[in-house]
């Protein structure tokens, strides 16, 4: 029985009681949860249900529990249920109704885990969207792993989800990038606001390949050439570096499209509808001390030109006009600032900040080996780069240690660590549990032993204290999924997963799934084959939630 399913049995209690007691009905919720005690003494699950409805009705809180309890100490797969403290509900399962999870877990595969908790959200997703002045840094790497991993969740919960990666393909930035790659086709130093590295020599010369000419056009001319050719060829670069850690975008937006098709002039009509524009001093303002804002915000410069933040207006009304209802777009620790012009702005369109706008902060990650930070990249030259994080640790390394922990906190990333084969490497503790449950596979298969069909499954067999251990943590998995979706914690899975392969490994510690030598094959052998199969079912799905392998052997 999945907690799910014990859920809508204590619900049905509910109404039994409800209809004997003549109660009213409206009182019930649509749908109640169960959740795990702390102390496994308590029970299997506990409930609240009696407390929520209580004042409702105006039953006291233990007489409700107590009827509540008479009605599930009745319900096929309820061992027996006690009431606790004020009106809690303690239940326990037998061990049939608790071993048939594994089934389920098995037959579900891919889907278990997954639920319609955010079903009807239509979200964006913005992250990463580096500059193409140079190579994804280890800051951007972070919202890498962690955007990929919770646009996976938002859709294993059944949300709408759009991933977007946003680039700034005009501006000072790229000017300055521009005149960087011209300095170093002519064998010149980099400008003093330019940009260095060895990936700049690079780029210059790849332009200089494709316009063999270019340094046969005057200045302003070729900085132009090195500019489009520049950015065309680093943003390939940053999209080949992203795809080979396992992250690809539905839509790579440019900035230049937002000039190109007048849409900051469709943002300013939009906000001067709303009445939240001013002039002063030849400059076009936009009022966001009206939401909170520390102060107003210029959108268009008294010399014609476009500010930064009018470009951020005219995206943002570009995405809610492509139907989203909520923004969420991830930011680094510099741009803590941009939260309360951002919430400011979305008021000025008429939107409910709270609800259509979500700003998370990331902070910052550091490279460390041998006990000191890695400080840059031998390629950029100022920074650690994608590239640098995955050479010293590996892909599937890389995207949990970025995933693990929650992305307001800072993290240092120990090489030896994460690349120790050991289990104090959290990657690779996990991992071994994939493998290991599938050489278990394997080993069962060379013995002839097989799960069998689903109806002579003896899920009653499963009454070890370890088995009982490792189904309540199996259990435990599609609210994990649904959590770490709703408080955008992709670090709730791989610490779930952490519990997980700690459970499974005291469960292969003390009850043996494979017989011994010519010893015969019985239900017992069969019913915990199922069990391990169930486990390679969830760390598997929530390996894939962050976009990480499963390996059947290491």
């Amino acid at each position: 029985m999945t907690p799910a399913e014990l859920a809508e049995v204590v619900l049905s209690a509910a109404h039994a009681v409800f209809t004997e007691r003549r109660l009213d009905p409206a009182a019930l919720p649509e749908r109640t949860a169960v959740e795990r005690p702390r102390n496994p003494e308590h029970g299997d699950y506990a409930s609240t249900l009696a407390l929520q409805l209580s004042k409702k009705v105006g039953v006291p809180p233990r007489e409700l529990a107590a009827a509540l309890a008479d009605q599930l100490g009745r319900a096929p797969g309820v061992k027996s249920v006690e009431i606790a403290g004020p009106g809690f509900l303690n239940i326990r399962l037998d061990a049939a109704a608790a071993g048939q999870l594994a089934r389920s877990i098995v037959e579900a595969g891919a889907e278990y885990g997954r639920s319609d908790a955010l079903a009807g959200q239509k979200i964006n997703l913005e992250f990463v969207s580096a500059n193409p002045t140079g190579p994804v840094h280890i800051g951007g790497v972070r919202w890498a792993a962690v955007g990929d991993a919770l646009s996976r969740l938002l859709r294993a919960t059944g949300a709408d989800v759009g991933t977007e990666y946003y680039f700034n393909d005009a501006g000072s930035q790229i000017d300055r990038f521009a005149r960087s790659l011209l300095a170093a086709a002519k064998g010149e130093p980099a400008p003093e606001d330019g940009y260095g590295g060895a990936y700049i020599a690079e780029i210059a010369e790849q332009v200089r390949a494709v316009r063999p000419d270019v340094l046969e056009l005057d200045d302003a001319a070729a900085q132009e050439v090195f500019r489009v050719e520049g950015v065309a060829l680093m943003f390939a670069e940053i999209k080949s570096s992203l795809r080979a850690f396992g992250v690809e975008f539905d839509t790579y937006f440019n900035e230049k499209d937002l000039h190109d098709r007048g849409e900051l002039d469709h943002a300013l009509n939009r906000l001067r509808e709303q009445g939240h524009l001013y002039e002063s001093e030849g400059a076009t303002w936009l009022r966001t001390t009206d939401f909170g804002d520390d102060k107003d915000r210029v959108l268009r410069k008294s010399n014609g030109e476009w500010t930064y933040f009018a470009a951020d207006c005219a995206y943002y009304l570009d995405k809610r006009e492509r139907g989203f209802e909520r923004v969420v777009i991830m930011l680094g620790a510099d741009h803590h600032g941009y939260i309360g012009r951002m919430k400011a702005m979305a008021a000025c369109f008429g939107d409910d900040p709270d609800r259509n706008l979500e700003i998370l902060i990331g902070q910052l990650v550091n490279l460390v080996r041998e006990g000191a930070p890695v400080r840059m990249s031998k390629r950029a030259g100022t920074v650690v780069t994608l590239e640098d994080l995955v050479d010293a640790i590996g892909v599937d390394a890389s995207r949990y240690a970025l995933a693990r922990y929650s992305s307001d906190s800072p993290i240092d990333i120990d090489v030896e660590l994460w690349t120790r084969a050991t289990r104090d490497n959290p990657v690779y503790y996990v991992q071994y549990v994939a493998a290991r449950t599938a050489s278990v596979g394997r080993n069962a298969a060379e013995v002839g032993l097989t799960r069998g069909d689903a109806a002579g499954f003896r899920a009653e067999l499963l009454g070890h204290e370890k088995e009982n251990e490792l189904l309540k943590a199996l259990a435990e998995f599609p609210a994990v999924v649904a959590t770490a979706a709703e408080l955008r914690g992709p670090h709730r899975v791989a610490r779930y997963l952490e519990e997980l392969a700690g459970a499974y490994h005291r469960f292969y510690d003390n009850c043996r799934i494979l017989p011994r030598g010519d010893e015969e094959v019985t239900d017992l052998h069969r019913a915990r084959l199922w069990l391990n199969d169930a486990t390679r079912v969830v760390i598997a799905n929530g390996l894939h939630l962050l976009g990480v392998t499963a390996p059947e052997r290491m």
